[in-house]
């Protein structure tokens, strides 16, 4: 039996870290080439305040000039805040609305200047914004396979809040690998106890790794269950929040070479992949 798998692209994740501003034209292009090529999903762009990423300041002037009429493609936008939220919320194209939710104290402060607690309350306004609006929230537990802060981590602590979470009303929740700390132990136990406990909830994995440990990173959550994953193609960025230059995001090539081997359905489309592959390089080889 053929299994679907959805690939969500993160071409915002990629540039998100970028100092040098990229003109709105060339993002404009790029979303353009990757809304041609099948993903799920593309994680486009975030309606957060431009001095935390200057980067994301014309979120939503590349949104108005995106043509979506040939395209199956969804678009994510990532939110940090309430204001956030309501921000994106107005635009009918965006279908979903992403919120970093992580389960680390520490990075919480970072990412958001929230705590956790105050973060609860923040995803449950957010939640009640998507309802009113027609959106669907996309929940991030980053800090999910682990963390470099010291903060107290195991599996049963990430059980305790996909609980707490799914009770919430998350439907999807996407297990983010934001440091790269993930082995591919951890990963497998956690799909593979979380995915049959919680089947009201669809599991994401939004993988961060170096450039030799890819392959065991998507085989093990893709044998554990897992039927949704985050990529960037070339695996530019990562979390501007958690610098490390040998960690970046999951190269979606990987993803595709991989599912392709598993005979995995991904709906992707190789030449229109192709050349977003070849647009990618034209445009982050500048930056990086």
């Amino acid at each position: 039996m053929i299994q679907n798998v959805k690939l969500i692209e993160c071409p915002r994740d990629a540039m998100q870290g970028i100092r040098e501003f990229i003109p709105t034209q060339k993002k404009v292009q790029y979303i353009q080439s990757l809304l041609r090529c099948g993903f799920d999903t593309i994680d486009f762009g975030s309606f957060v305040s431009p001095k935390a990423i200057p980067q994301m300041a014309d979120t939503a002037k590349v949104l108005s000039q995106l043509d979506l009429s040939q395209t199956n493609s969804k678009l994510l936008s990532i939110i940090a805040n309430v204001r956030g939220a309501t921000d994106a919320a107005q635009y009918e194209a965006i279908d979903y609305l992403g919120y970093p939710f992580s389960i680390s104290e520490n990075f919480q402060m970072r990412n958001t200047h929230k705590t956790i607690a105050q973060s609860v309350t923040i995803l449950e306004e957010i939640l009640n914004i998507a309802d009113k609006s027609g959106k669907k929230v996309v929940a991030y537990l980053s800090m999910g396979f682990g963390n470099p802060y010291g903060d107290p981590w195991d599996v049963d602590i990430v059980g305790q809040w996909t609980e707490k979470l799914g009770g919430m009303g998350v439907k999807i929740l996407s297990l983010s690998d934001t440091v790269g700390s993930s082995t591919p132990e951890i990963i497998e136990y956690l799909f593979s106890n979380l995915i049959p406990k919680y089947p009201q909830i669809e599991f994401g994995a939004h993988l961060h790794t170096t450039p030799t440990t890819w392959f065991e990173k998507i085989d093990a959550a893709y044998k554990a269950g897992c039927r949704r994953f985050d990529g960037a193609i070339q695996g530019f960025g990562g979390c501007p929040m958690a610098k490390d230059e040998l960690t970046g995001n999951m190269p979606t090539e990987r993803l595709v070479s991989y599912f392709n081997t598993m005979q995995a359905d991904t709906n992707i489309k190789s030449m229109s992949f192709e050349s977003s592959y070849n647009e990618a390089t034209k445009i982050f080889s500048k930056y990086h």
